[in-house]
């Protein structure tokens, strides 16, 4: 079917392009009377203004925004915090008519090509970036392009762009505190890639607060958020003679992977073996024994970015905002050592 045009607005309301124009866009120009007819007959139509078209509007904005996730696609379908995520900015956003452009990629190459693309195409109006790296290339290539951005991570290495941030490492510190008051010694830190930001701050707090309670056997290995990193990593922890009693997975994925490991290879979950999960899900909840988890309301964290983002875009001064960090919530994964 044809997409309604204004010239066949104006036919049908018996006035020029131009009293079309000026009433769609909220120009003077017409009368009061006029305007609403014209945006009734509109609206019977299906009349909606295609993206250059509103590129080019005194506005000069598309309703679109854009987030790209540089993660492996098998997995991301099965992560539930960018699932949640993207319900937060999706909720905040049908408000306002603004849409959402996602893309999945593979490396930051590609990441970095679709801001570059999406920019020069006017596809969005300006993008939401979650992973801030150490060094990130990114918050340059948005500045330089120019294209309005809002960074899930820092306040360190988010500079100049605004950025919405946790303390990862108070709550990181608070498991570790956790553990060691159930009497486990031996706690390895499952970290995600060791390139991102909130991965440095969760390291420092672990190994910080392994020392200030003499722990001295507690160390963090690195993986990359997927199952499969999850069950390789903890069935070589598991298979050493001074095995782990406690293991912290950057990530629910890795924690369920890691519980179905110890299952396997026949270690109690928690007499002989606790587990604490970031970022608590449903999938926490399901699996036997459930998951003691970090818990953050990241639908919030989605939609408070998109509020950020749509400040930005309309040029006001955007502030670093912190939101509030995970809360720990015990369940049946940790316990007592030997209990």
């Amino acid at each position: 079917m044809r997409r309604p045009t204004i010239m066949d607005i104006a036919k049908a309301a018996g006035v020029s392009k131009g009293a079309v124009s000026y009433a769609l866009n909220g120009r003077p120009g017409v009368s009061e009377q006029t305007r609403g007819r014209i945006l009734a007959i509109a609206h019977d139509l299906g009349w909606a203004p295609s993206s250059p078209a509103r590129a080019l509007s005194p506005g000069g904005r598309v309703g679109a925004i854009g987030l790209v996730v540089d993660r492996p696609a098998h997995s991301l379908g099965l992560e539930p915090f960018f699932m949640q995520l993207v319900s937060g900015i999706e909720t905040e956003l049908a408000s306002s008519g603004v849409d959402l452009l996602l893309q999945v990629t593979e490396d930051m190459g590609a990441e970095i090509a679709a801001y570059r693309r999406w920019s020069a195409e006017r596809r969005v109006d300006g993008v939401v970036m979650v992973d801030l790296r150490v060094d990130d290339p990114r918050v340059r290539v948005v500045e330089e392009l120019p294209l309005p951005a809002v960074l899930l991570g820092g306040p360190e290495g988010a500079d100049p762009l605004p950025c919405l941030y946790t303390d990862d490492a108070g709550a990181m510190r608070e498991v570790v505190h956790y553990l060691a008051a159930l009497g486990h010694r031996r706690i390895v830190h499952v970290a995600g890639p060791e390139e991102f930001v909130h991965t440095r701050a969760r390291v420092g707090a672990f190994l910080d607060a392994a020392e200030q309670a003499g722990l001295g056997e507690a160390r963090s290995v690195y993986a990359d958020y997927t199952g499969e990193a999850g069950t390789k990593t903890t069935r070589r922890l598991l298979a050493t003679q001074d095995r782990p009693t406690a293991l912290v997975y950057d990530n629910d994925l890795m924690a369920v992977a890691g519980l179905g490991v110890a299952h396997e290879m026949g270690v109690d979950v928690p007499s002989q073996l606790s587990i604490v999960a970031w970022d608590d899900s449903v999938l926490c909840r399901l699996v036997r024994p459930s998951l003691t988890a970090i818990a953050r309301d990241v639908v919030s964290y989605g939609r408070m970015a998109a509020l950020m983002l749509g400040a930005t875009i309309k040029g006001g001064p955007v502030e670093k905002r912190e939101v509030s960090r995970g809360e720990l919530y015990p369940r049946a994964s940790t316990g007592p050592l030997g209990a």
